[in-house]
């Protein structure tokens, strides 16, 4: 094998990740220019051009497809059992890529980043937010978390939470000048704080429970958000009601800054869940993810009032 080709490798695997020859420079810690150099390199090597580039565009030729699907696979591979061997002297080392959507970095990533960064600090862990579901091996994340439901079956799964409800909340002061929604349907006469899906751009339906059936409401208001952190906000400062997980808003609720509506139709969640190709459980950064979620799972279950 020569030796340049295959330290330039993992920098057309990164171009092909990423889309894009800064985006890859920027995850490297490279200059884009020295990016570049290593893709034409290998480029030169093979023979044959490993990207169509257009002034708005990066893509995979066919001959850069076959590289980076042989490619790809191994160097994950051999950076795993580094890992591995690292973790022999008894300190799992190495940085850790987790895809998880935005709700779950308070709820399920914060309280175990904080305990690792005493306990590992040969590790670190890199938080991408992302709304949307992406393939975490084809992306380069080590795992991805996500609520229950939307996790394929392929993958190794380990709870974070417990189940939670998803519940509408509203200031007392929107309570007093607009009163309270009585209903279901009575939604659609209330100021509503909506829901953008970032990758379809459709707006989002909210779930709820009417007459012990699950239904899916249109809602309609002056605001629309992608993220549940800035619909509580826009709640807190009175603008219309927010639909988003319980946990959330558990102090703002105990405080009595946001009051709870329509109860009877909050719809249960599965919970929040880290998953990952069963490969990937062996690595001791990892696993040192997964033992520290559940000891201080174990020990949220133990205290009153908290949410695991």
């Amino acid at each position: 094998m020569d030796r340049d080709l295959l330290s330039h490798l993992p920098v057309v695997v990164a171009v092909a990740r990423r889309g894009g020859f800064a985006l890859a420079a920027a995850e490297l810690g490279m200059s884009p220019s020295a990016v570049s150099h290593a893709v034409r390199l290998v480029e030169e090597r093979i023979g044959q051009p490993l990207f169509a580039r257009t002034t708005r565009s990066v893509s995979l030729t066919e001959a850069g497809k076959a590289l980076v699907e042989t490619a790809a696979p191994a160097l994950q591979d051999i950076a795993e059992r580094m890992d591995r061997i690292r973790g022999i002297k008894g300190r799992p080392a190495g940085q850790l890529r987790i895809n998880a959507s935005n709700i779950a970095i308070p709820l399920a990533v914060t309280p175990v980043v904080t305990v690792m960064a005493e306990r590992y600090p040969d590790v670190t862990v890199e938080i991408i937010a992302d709304q949307g579901l992406v393939d975490i091996v084809g992306e380069g994340f080590d795992a991805g978390i996500r609520l229950g439901e939307m996790i394929a079956q392929d993958m190794v799964t380990v709870r974070l939470t417990q189940p939670f409800s998803a519940v509408m909340v509203v200031t007392p002061a929107y309570i007093g000048r607009h009163g309270r929604a009585r209903d279901v349907a009575d939604l659609a006469n209330h100021n509503c704080i909506g829901y953008r899906l970032v990758r379809s751009g459709a707006l989002y339906r909210w779930d709820l429970a009417e007459d012990g059936k699950d239904v899916s409401v249109e809602t309609r208001g002056t605001a629309i958000v992608t993220d549940s952190l800035a619909a509580i906000d826009l709640a807190l400062a009175g603008v219309g009601i927010a639909y988003v997980f319980e946990p959330l808003v558990r102090d703002h609720i105990a405080a009595g800054r946001l009051v709870q509506i329509l109860p009877q139709s909050a719809i249960e969640e599965p919970g929040l869940f880290l998953y990952f190709p069963r490969r990937a459980s062996m690595a001791p950064k990892l696993r040192a993810f997964i033992d520290t979620a559940q000891e201080i799972g174990r020990a949220s279950s133990r205290t009153p009032g908290r949410a695991a």
